[in-house]
């Protein structure tokens, strides 16, 4: 690890300006950016911590219903705090790595770093949630552009996710063992205007919706309604975890078992 300046900001404000600096990054719980680092991939010259921003952090229900979550509130907490409301969401928040990782990690930092094996860009699509910044709000359609890619802007800080919540939603996790991260992961959401189905870990191009599916079950939500489609296997990631094909049959399987458990 390179030698760095260490920033803790209590404002969002304040976190903007020490952002400004050049080679400044985020740093929000850490677990991707510190062993990142560690191995000398990255090399911030300045480190801005959020995690002592109290205006980021939290989860409440606003005024349309939304369930909304601050940028700097953590895995736990968010597993805690959603599971009367939005118990699918819940279950995806409590399965992320293990206890450690849970009691660190930011929803923030998560959709920001836009990992294509991540769980939050799956329940953040698949509820169609606008993902909040210190400027502006972009809707998870939008958000999403890519491994690793976001429509973040150099500096942009996400302060807040706002979560509609559906009548009926479920998720189902194959588990990579070694990392705890989706080796596939979906997200079923049923809303009154029909069914978002998202996807992660399967794609070299990232979380992504299975549009075929939403229509299908849109019609007939059950699992027979998807009986007689497949998910392509052309762009699936392929390495020593399982073959593209692999992925794609699971992506389906999975779908039928979320929708199934909703």
């Amino acid at each position: 690890m390179h030698n760095f300046e260490f920033v803790k900001p209590t404002t969002v404000a304040d976190a903007v300006k020490a952002l400004s600096r050049d080679e400044a990054q985020a740093l929000g719980g850490g677990q991707t950016l510190l062993p990142t680092m560690k191995q000398r991939l990255a090399a911030p010259e300045t480190l801005v911590s959020l995690s002592g921003i109290a205006e980021i952090k939290g989860v409440c229900t606003n005024d349309a219903g939304e369930i909304c979550i601050g940028g700097g509130t953590v895995h736990a907490v968010v597993a805690r705090e959603t599971a009367a409301k939005y118990p699918a969401l819940s279950d995806l928040a409590g399965k992320i790595g293990d206890p450690a990782v849970r009691n660190r990690g930011t929803i923030g930092g998560s959709l920001a770093n836009n990992d294509p094996a991540a769980c939050y860009p799956a329940a953040a699509l698949g509820s169609g949630a606008t993902i909040v910044t210190n400027t502006r709000e972009i809707a998870a359609d939008d958000y999403f552009q890519g491994m690793f890619t976001t429509a973040l802007e150099e500096g942009e800080i996400i302060t807040e996710v706002r979560f509609p919540v559906p009548e009926k939603a479920n998720w189902q996790k194959f588990v990579q063992p070694a990392s705890r991260f989706s080796l596939v992961g979906v997200f079923v959401a049923k809303f009154s205007g029909g069914v978002r189905v998202a996807v992660t870990g399967a794609s070299e191009e990232g979380v992504f919706r299975w549009t075929e599916a939403e229509a299908a079950l849109s019609g007939n939500f059950s699992a027979d309604a998807i009986k007689d489609l497949s998910v392509p296997a052309d762009g699936m990631i392929n390495d020593l975890h399982g073959t593209g094909a692999y992925r794609a049959h699971l992506v389906k399987v999975l779908t039928g078992r979320a929708v199934a458990a909703a």
